[in-house]
């Protein structure tokens, strides 16, 4: 895993990888499944996360890399921790198990509050290796396994560990600040969650804002019946037409057959697969993959 530093200035902030973490998302509920996912309810906690100066090293850290397996669900696998200097934050060597070998950066020995961050994207890259699932793109495979550790429970370390001001400034991973903060806000909304406590690093609170309010968009986007008043003047004008529209929203018409029906298709808020509904006014759809129910107004 990669860690940003350098001059101020350098840590990449917005949602550059907005498709591609969106994508992740779908691709989680695709193959862990609707139940596969909600049974990752429970989030590492700051307490099981927690690494200081009184612990013993190597116990220390390997107390906390088995803490970050079993928030991942990976209780049958066993990380090895060692410590050495490298560029990177830290690598694992991914192999058939049930013994992976993890490198940590040599200054995790003394800077310990981070160690649990740095674990939890390498340990979601077993959980990613052993269920075969990767992107072709090895820079979009990065970005997977971070949404997949924010989004099923590890991962808002990765978030905590970002820090900018006058003195510091580090990111860790490959999603940036704000990023991370929409894949927390979405995992939120689906267990009723509020990570927001557990942040020690004010900065990584006010990404977690920002992405808050993004995230709560795609709750509001059209058809849906909670859309703004704009959102849904847009879409009346665009159904009279049955052309989708191209401002950049996110629903599409098509025709059924070669008749005048429309049916429209549009992102689900929750797992971000694409529901198909006819448009005929108020309705409830069901969504196929998280199996969410979805107040629409078509």
């Amino acid at each position: 895993m990669k860690e940003n530093g350098g001059r101020r200035g350098t840590i990449e902030h917005g949602f550059p990888h907005l498709a591609t973490v969106r994508a992740s998302i779908t691709a989680l509920f695709r193959r862990l499944s609707a139940d596969g996912v909600r049974a990752h309810a429970t989030s590492l906690s700051p307490a099981e996360a927690a690494f200081d100066a009184s612990d013993d090293l190597h116990l220390g850290a390997q107390r906390v890399a088995s803490a970050v397996v079993r928030a991942l669900r990976l209780p049958d696998a066993r990380m090895v921790v060692a410590f050495r200097p490298m560029e990177e934050a830290a690598t694992v060597e991914l192999a058939s198990g049930p013994e992976y070998f993890v490198e940590v950066n040599d200054r995790f020995r003394t800077h310990r509050r981070d160690l649990a961050a740095a674990l939890s994207h390498e340990v979601a890259h077993v959980l990613l290796h052993r269920l075969e699932l990767a992107f072709p793109d090895p820079a979009e495979n990065e970005i997977l396994t971070d949404t997949a550790a924010a989004y099923l429970g590890a991962g808002w370390l990765l978030l905590d560990a970002y820090r900018e001001d006058a003195l510091t400034h580090q990111r860790f991973g490959y999603l940036t600040p704000e990023e991370f903060g929409y894949v927390l806000a979405k995992r939120a909304a689906l267990f009723g969650e509020d990570p927001s406590t557990w942040f020690t690093s004010p900065q990584a609170y006010e990404a977690y804002v920002r992405g808050s309010a993004l995230a709560a968009r795609d709750h509001r986007r059209a058809p849906l019946a909670a859309a703004g008043p704009g959102a849904r003047r847009r879409y009346a004008r665009a159904r009279r037409t049955g052309v989708t529209p191209a401002d950049g929203s996110a629903y599409r018409f098509e025709r059924e057959g070669a008749g005048p029906r429309l049916r429209v298709s549009f992102p689900c808020p929750v797992c971000e697969q694409r529901v198909r509904v006819p448009v005929r006014g108020r309705l409830r759809a069901r969504c196929g993959l998280c199996r969410e129910v979805l107040d629409c107004d078509t």
